[in-house]
């Protein structure tokens, strides 16, 4: 018989039985969080060992509480524009209302023209429609919606639940008879007396409205009557899905990685909500990766969204820090797009010292610059639109009265030519005496500059404040601080000349520097982004950058600056077919994707036209736009002027204007021999206008003709022109 063995009381401090989830638990809530451990103060001294347990030093504190965190919060939120962009100003809002009364114009007017064929389309399927609705009637009479639900009940066997439902059936199909009994009673007793008893128009009325509620009910889903008014861009709906899917495309090893750990890798600071016309989406991207590495792959997460790739538009959240992308995917391709109407190709004057509209930027936005206080390069391989957009920003500034415009055609195909009419200087091809012109118009242009400074210098501060030209000043004849516009087409003829480059860059690049602030502005375009063709000086120096398809780092970054293409700035990113399209940069802190305004030839003639005719109301008219332009070589034509009019005076206090101009024409046919080919009118209106920019106005005067005879005609006196050159030297 055995016997039970023994089992003596556990030791505690032996062989314990633990249960390991409990002693896991005790342990995660003993064990402290990342923790410091302090150094021990370095002495100089014997080393002793010391088993004193060391402090510890918690790394992540616990939240404070502080009483100005909310404040600080609010102070950081962005308020969004309480009142919508197309409702903030009185021309938005006409502008959105037309927009809006021209498309349900047009739309009504699409439908009443299509009315007749819409009833005939509606006559024609009204038979479909007739037996449509009786199927529809028969089957609601014998309650066929019921007839899924009794055959189950009769499959399952269950009779209660079946002969319930059948008394309920027969119950409302002996109902719904009478229903259709009377009304068809009631339609047959109106179909015979109606025609005798109501006009013949209530008739047609009802006839026509039977055949319509028929012909609806007899339209398949996929043909209907009435066709579409105005086809807009099917776009897919931008979601969170497929942004994330198409990042995951790029072959970005920061996104992959993130994304294959966390599926909810990538996140958006903000809901993907509709932006003008397209979807946007603030992404924020994993740790590591910046907004640049998408925006090199701009090719591929078009082919990620399934969206052509002038519809795509990532770009670096300039608010943000570098993780954080701004993806715009439009319903249109940019170049493809619509823009709205260009505001100055109507109306009047423009002010230079104000911003005026340039493009459109992706979303459809008009973009604006200011051209003054400012030098500017434009660069693009050619065939782009660089030609275009030089006389784009040539006409604005010619629809300006008071500017000057030296405008300079290097590659002599007359792309600038409509602006002749309004240019100061202007030539177009590289022959020599072409060369020989422009520079002695970059040198008389140096003189004038100098002047210019000296004029501000000596203005006292309450009228200029900030020495600089004011569009005040700038109308004030006497200072002669008017705009001064230069635009050359193709600077590399220039700078690359053998005997005038080295003066050219000089002159240039004095003006890059010191011109903007005393009211001159350089705008140079190139085909041939590179240090010859735009100087480091001057590309370094200029303030307004517009550059358009590039094929490399070096002219990307000679056109936009230092370091662009590694910021993201990538004009390589364009397509052939982006001709006209951008990036801006200088206009405002962010570097822009602009699409100019496409202005032909005749229509820059128009828009030239207009300006000529406010400067000849203005008697701004002067230089090679006013026959004065006669070939010098130091100084400009124009300051002789005073001079050569007190010489062909000689000792007469009055003269005729007429005979004034034909003695200049002697004097120097260059210069003055088209103003005497004009009748005597002509002429007089023609000095009068070359005069009145130095403050001397014609008038009556008395003298004779060649044969003695005495009347009064437009002239000048000799005080006048002489008080005017007093006044000019003493400037």
């Amino acid at each position: 018989m055995s016997l039970p063995t023994a089992r003596s009381t556990p030791d505690p401090d032996e062989n314990n039985v633990v249960h390991l989830a409990d002693a896991r638990a005790r342990a995660a809530a003993t064990e402290p969080t990342a923790v410091v451990e302090r150094a021990p103060e370095v002495l100089d001294a014997e080393v002793v060992e010391d088993d004193a347990p060391t402090e510890l030093v918690q790394v992540d504190q616990p939240d404070s509480s502080d009483d100005s965190t909310w404040v600080s919060r609010l102070r950081e939120t962005e308020r969004l524009p309480i009142i919508p962009g197309y409702l903030r100003t009185l021309s938005e809002v006409r502008q959105t209302a037309a927009w809006v009364g021209r498309h349900y114009a047009h739309a009504t007017g699409y439908h009443a023209a299509r009315t007749p064929l819409y009833l005939l389309k509606l006559a024609a399927r009204s038979p479909q429609g007739a037996l449509l609705l009786m199927a529809a009637t028969g089957r609601w009479v014998a309650d066929a919606e019921g007839r899924p639900l009794r055959r189950e009940m009769a499959v399952r066997g269950e009779a209660e639940k079946y002969l319930r439902l059948v008394q309920e059936r027969n119950a409302r199909v002996r109902f719904r008879t009478v229903l259709l009994a009377a009304g068809s009673a009631l339609g047959v007793v109106l179909l015979v007396l109606l025609p005798g008893v109501a006009p013949e128009w209530v008739w047609w009325v009802c006839v026509t409205a039977a055949l319509a509620v028929l012909g609806k009910l007899g339209t398949p889903q996929d043909r209907p009557v009435a066709g579409r008014a105005v086809v807009g861009p099917q776009a897919q709906k931008l979601t969170s899905d497929v942004v994330v899917r198409a990042l995951s495309s790029l072959g970005i090893g920061g996104i992959n990685q993130a994304v294959g750990k966390n599926a909810h890798a990538i996140g958006f600071t903000a809901p993907i909500t509709r932006d003008g016309p397209g979807w946007r989406a603030d992404v924020e991207l994993p740790p590591g990766v910046t907004a640049t590495e998408v925006v090199e792959k701009r090719d591929k997460l078009a082919s990620g969204l399934g969206r052509p790739l002038g519809c795509v538009w990532p770009e670096n959240n300039a608010s943000g820090h570098p993780g954080q992308l701004v993806l715009w995917v439009g319903d249109r391709d940019m170049s493809k797009a619509k823009q709205p109407a260009w505001s100055l190709r109507r109306g009047g004057a423009v002010d230079l010292f104000k911003p005026q509209p340039f493009g459109t930027d992706v979303r459809g936005r008009w973009v604006e610059v200011t051209l003054m206080f400012v030098a500017g390069i434009i660069g693009a391989i050619p065939r782009m639109g660089k030609t275009f957009t030089l006389r784009e920003l040539l006409l604005i500034a010619a629809l300006d009265p008071r500017s000057e415009l030296h405008s300079y055609d290097l590659k002599g195909t007359g792309d600038l030519s409509p602006l002749a009419p309004v240019c100061h200087r202007y030539r177009a091809g590289d022959d020599p005496e072409d060369l020989e012109y422009a520079v002695a118009d970059l040198r008389a242009l140096r003189q004038e500059l100098r002047r210019r400074t000296k004029v501000i210098r000596e203005l006292p501060k309450d009228l200029c404040p900030e020495n600089k030209v004011t569009t005040e000043l700038a109308s004030k004849r006497s200072l002669r601080l008017h705009p001064i516009v230069i635009g050359v087409d193709e600077c590399q003829v220039w700078f690359e000349h053998p005997e005038f480059g080295a003066e050219v860059e000089e002159i240039c690049t004095d003006l890059v520097k010191r011109g903007p602030a005393t009211g001159i502005v350089l705008l140079l375009a190139t085909q041939r982004p590179d240090s010859k063709s735009i100087p480091t000086q001057i590309s370094d120096n200029a303030v307004l950058r517009f550059c358009l398809k590039v094929t490399g780092q070096m002219a990307n970054d000679m056109v936009l600056g230092t370091s662009s293409y590694r910021n993201g700035e990538r004009a390589t990113q364009f397509s052939f077919s982006d001709k006209g399209i951008g990036l801006l940069k200088g206009v405002t802190d962010e570097t822009k994707t602009v699409k100019g305004v496409y202005v032909d030839g005749p229509g820059a003639e128009t828009i030239a036209g207009r300006a000529r005719a406010l400067r000849t109301a203005a008697g701004l008219l002067t230089g090679y736009a006013a026959g004065l332009d006669a070939e010098v070589v130091d100084g400009d034509v124009t300051s002789t002027l005073l001079p050569d009019v007190l010489a062909a005076m000689g000792s007469a206090d009055k003269m005729w204007s007429e005979s004034i101009v034909e003695r200049l024409a002697e004097l120097r046919p260059g210069a003055y021999g088209q103003w005497a080919d004009q009748d005597g009118k002509g002429r007089a209106v023609q000095l009068a206008a070359a005069l009145k920019p130095h403050g001397v106005s014609t008038g009556q005067v008395w003298g004779t003709d060649a044969d003695g005879k005495g009347a009064n005609r437009r002239g000048l006196t000799r005080a006048d022109v002489a008080a005017a050159v007093t006044d000019s030297a003493s400037k």
